[in-house]
């Protein structure tokens, strides 16, 4: 017997609408906006791509390569990956599309992405981000124009209570200097730390510092500061992003424990957290990546982004009611209908907002029409029509209504 029960919502997956919609596209239009006032163009990419992007360019010591990528192979036998971030796949295209040629390149995009993962508080297996980079930018300018932009969008979706945290990973010389300092620093605990760490302490020793499992902070915590391997060079760098966030009046602090765990980071490395998220308070976060694309084939080539969950930012921003429709139509009686269809089609082509009730009882329609949120009531009978409205609502609805039964197109 065939089973005829309703398959369910895959576990971590959404269906948004109503106030959640609402709020997800408020974030969206702000980001537009924001995104076009700095001048990053916008982009569309690959909801898939080939493993092997996400695997050089994650790094495949990682977790989200290591446990979290929704991998498969398709009937050709390539082997795919849903994306689960957005800046391997612009480094791929950067590459493959030729758009070296535009270099310092400034995009910015939007849309799904896929994470298998413990879903929590606003974090799914399909979750959205907002995402903007530049690519072949060297100068510490580009770091600081991500950040005002970041910090800009929040004030337009007037979040509060968001600290701006921010480290530097200097250049390759201190990395490489306080990689080695810190592999001997871990050594020094190996009977203590957890398995990943262990595991960390070949490949990643880095991301010890950030590790969540108690028995790894007192090494973590004990761990040497990278200040004292910072270059020159890597020093004024980040005097030269921290004036920029001044200048531009964003505040910031600094979090020395801040890193990015994998060889081709650089320099800058940011968070904007909160408290009003629980554990998992990162609301932003990014970075400058100057060996990515390096590590997909390409050239040298700097790079510096970020990126933020569209339904975290929607859970913090104050988003606005509902706009009323500018206008509803209540067809009182059916001999009407002929005329109300012209009429609502014509204020929808006037750019004014419009619906009718026109099925049910003819008798209550005036009533559930009055129910609704419009700026003007429209009756529409078969001997004419009359506009209840003040303001400029009923100047505008009354002007179309007049010209439809200008144009012979009334009752």
């Amino acid at each position: 017997m065939a089973d005829t029960r309703t398959p369910g919502r895959v576990r971590g997956t959404q269906d948004i609408f109503g106030d959640e919609q609402r709020g997800f596209a408020h974030v969206l239009a702000a980001f537009e906006r924001v995104r076009a006032l700095y001048g990053f163009g916008r982009v569309d990419l690959p909801v898939f791509e080939a493993t092997e992007v996400f695997a050089r360019s994650i790094g495949e010591t990682t977790d989200v390569v290591a446990k979290e990528m929704y991998s498969f192979e398709d009937r050709g036998g390539d082997g795919l990956t849903l994306r689960p971030e957005f800046t391997a796949g612009i480094a791929r295209a950067y590459l493959t599309e030729g758009w070296r040629r535009f270099a310092p390149l400034k995009v910015a995009t939007s849309g799904p992405v896929f994470r298998y993962e413990r879903p929590q508080k606003g974090r799914f297996r399909q979750f959205h981000q907002v995402d903007a980079e530049i690519l072949g930018a060297l100068e510490p300018l580009a770091d600081a124009e991500l950040l005002v932009m970041a910090d800009h969008l929040l004030r337009e979706l007037k979040i509060e209570g968001v600290t701006l945290k921010l480290n530097t990973l200097g250049d390759a010389e201190t990395r490489d200097a306080w990689r080695a300092a810190l592999v001997a620093h871990f050594e020094g605990f190996r009977a203590e730390l957890s398995e990943d760490s262990l595991k960390r302490l070949e490949k990643n020793p880095l991301r010890i510092l950030d590790s969540k499992d108690p028995c790894d902070r007192p090494a973590a915590d004990s761990a040497p500061d990278i200040d004292t391997y910072l270059t020159p060079a890597a020093r004024d760098f980040f005097v030269a992003v921290t004036q920029g966030l001044d200048a531009a009046g964003v505040a910031w602090t600094r979090d020395a424990r801040l890193v990015r765990g994998l060889d081709y980071y650089r320099h800058t490395a940011f968070e904007f957290v909160t408290d009003r998220l629980g554990a998992q308070g990162t609301v932003l976060a990014g970075g400058r990546y100057d060996g990515l694309v390096e590590s997909l084939g390409g050239p040298p080539t700097p790079g510096v982004g970020w990126a933020a969950g569209v339904e975290r930012l929607a859970m913090l921003a104050a988003v606005p009611d509902a706009a009323p429709l500018d206008a509803v139509l209540a067809v009182e009686e059916d001999e009407a209908l002929p005329a109300a269809a012209r009429l609502l089609a014509a204020l929808r082509r006037a750019g004014l907002s419009a619906e009718w009730v026109a099925t049910g009882s003819a008798r209550k329609r005036y009533d559930k029409a009055s129910r609704m949120a419009a700026g003007a009531l429209v009756s529409v009978r078969a001997g004419g029509v009359s506009v209840k409205a003040e303001g400029p609502a009923r100047e505008r609805v009354e002007s179309v209504v007049r010209e439809v039964s200008d144009a012979g197109g009334g009752s």
